[in-house]
């Protein structure tokens, strides 16, 4: 089987595959020592079924926990494997990714025939012993990397010097440009002060001019007020003169009316009316009781 790897690579799979292999011949000679146990239990000639039954349920539970085990210690070892690799990637500043997809296809099959046929040829070769640590990249590689890197910085090394120039002559653009923007506006703050000054004098002598018309028109005013004043005054007692005047007029008209003989007569008979409504009234009062 081929994985497309170098000899190094390849002899560190061989080493991880030879120490899986011999946790899981491990695990598989507990399991086998739990059923010859239960083999060597078996000195009487029958069984219940409830015995058998209790037996078997005793190997399964052992059974499962080995399973459960080496299942267990088979993922914490992957995990610590990949926390190696991640580190000694780290180290040079790359970044390695993984494709869960690939763990349960037709690449399984071929790591098994490669445990089969590949793995015992190449124990011939392998002339090294499993090392405590994954050896680091070769110097050329690492060499490489630095230079790789080294580039990296200088370019941007060179494109931040040049960022600094152009930030440079824009921030001396920028005084420059408010420099000029002062000496307008102290040049238009000079001539707005003389021009507000024309204007204040101006206005002084326009609300001159208004204050001298105003006291003027008042003055003017203040006498014709007088005047309308002493005519409303005339008026009030003409009007009163005229009142009392009516008054008197309307006493004497109606003392006239009262002394001719149609207002005497219209009283009689307002009398005579009044005296039988009464009449009516007292009458009305007797027949209900009756």
């Amino acid at each position: 089987a081929e994985f497309g790897f170098n000899e190094h690579h390849q002899n560190e799979i061989i080493n991880y595959m030879r120490f899986a292999r011999s946790k899981r011949v491990l695990r598989l000679k507990t399991i086998d020592s739990c059923f010859e146990e239960l083999k060597d239990s078996l000195v009487e000639e029958t069984f219940t079924v409830d015995e058998v039954r209790e037996m078997l349920d005793g190997l399964q539970v052992v059974v499962r926990g080995e399973v459960e085990i080496e299942l267990i210690n088979t993922a914490h070892t992957n995990v610590l494997l990949l926390r190696q690799l991640f580190s000694q990637a780290e180290k040079f500043y790359l970044r390695l990714q993984s494709d869960i997809s690939e763990l349960e296809n037709e690449l399984l099959e071929q790591v098994a025939e490669f445990e089969k046929t590949d793995f015992k040829s190449t124990d011939k070769i392998n002339k090294e012993t499993s090392k405590p640590k994954l050896a680091p990249l070769n110097e050329s590689g690492v060499s490489e990397l630095f230079n790789k890197e080294i580039v990296r910085l200088q370019e941007e090394n060179d494109k931040l010097k040049a960022r600094l120039r152009t930030l440079e002559s824009q921030a001396m653009s920028a005084l420059d440009e408010k420099s000029k923007a002062e000496r307008a506006l102290k040049d238009l703050q000079r001539v707005q002060g003389e021009q507000q000054s024309k204007e204040i004098s101006s206005l002084e002598d326009t609300v001159a001019a208004l204050k001298e018309d105003y006291e003027r028109t008042l003055s003017t005013n203040v006498a014709t007020q007088k005047d309308l004043q002493e005519s409303l005054i005339s008026a009030k007692h003409e009007l009163l003169r005229v009142q009392e005047q009516l008054a008197l007029a309307e006493k004497e008209l109606e003392k006239k009316f009262q002394q001719t003989a149609a207002y005497r007569n219209m009283k009689e008979i307002l009398t005579k009316k009044n005296e039988q409504i009464k009449e009516i009234r007292k009458r009305l009062q007797y027949e209900p009781n009756e």
